[in-house]
């Protein structure tokens, strides 16, 4: 029962937010700043699921200047956890075949994120050199998923190289993003305990170059994944001390 009404609000919450935004958004369309805003307007979900998030940034998260964000990509409560912290002028990379999800796609599309031909491996550099452009063009950062698809329980996936050899091109920091796991989530509990989304320092690029790819992508891996396996065991501590009372 708690599934249905969560899933009804949720859907109600979802249409008003697409249409009135896509709405606002017509007003100056693809300006970069509407991700950020229209991201934070769905992350409050998280409260109607029953999760608490709690987000542990550094003072200078905000002002970074242009990087590429890399977040672990579990499954589609990425949209109210990661999406929390999304900072202002960020935009994210998405499929091309998003723009034809009802109201949602539109809306993804207005606000100013890249949609890219990803099953089209024939045109991976091409892909890259867009985002390098993207990046340069219209002074933003962006946030990507380097494992390239959602892990749903499995841990965290290699990493595919396309967000560090975009990094190294356009000289710009990597800054990884680490979310604890949220497989555990079941919208039939009322209290579905914590999620924790750590930032972690910015990796200076600068000191890669093109041959040293896998190099930069097995060093975040590293410290996503010992980073992400830390929150994860102190949420449970949270869990097993919230059971006890």
């Amino acid at each position: 029962m708690l599934f249905i009404v969560r899933a009804i609000l949720a859907i109600l919450y979802g249409l008003l937010v697409c249409i009135l935004g896509s709405l606002y958004c017509l007003l100056s369309p693809r300006n970069p700043r509407h991700v950020a805003r229209f991201a934070h307007l769905i992350a409050r979900m998280s409260t109607l699921f029953g999760i608490k998030v709690e987000q542990r940034l550094p003072p200078e998260y905000s002002k970074y200047g242009h990087c590429i964000y890399i977040a672990n990509h579990q499954n589609n409560y990425d949209m109210v956890t990661t999406a929390k912290v999304v900072s202002p002028g960020t935009i994210t990379v998405g499929k091309k075949s998003l723009i034809w999800i009802p109201l949602f796609g539109p809306l993804y599309w207005l606000t100013g994120n890249l949609l890219i031909d990803r099953d089209n491996r024939k045109k991976a550099r091409s892909i890259i050199h867009q985002i390098v452009e993207y990046i340069k063009k219209n002074s933003i950062s962006i946030l990507m998923f380097p494992e390239g698809t959602r892990s749903r329980g499995r841990g965290l996936l290699p990493f595919k190289p396309g967000a560090f050899h975009a990094a190294i091109e356009a000289g710009v920091p990597i800054v990884p993003v680490c979310v604890s796991s949220t497989h555990h989530i079941d919208l039939n509990r009322w209290f579905n305990g914590w999620v924790i989304v750590e930032s972690l320092p910015p990796i200076d690029t600068r000191l890669y170059k093109k041959e040293n790819v896998r190099a930069l992508s097995d060093y975040c891996f590293n410290q996503m994944k010992e980073k992400i396996e830390a929150l994860d065991k102190q949420v449970a501590e949270r869990m097993t001390e919230l059971l006890k009372r």
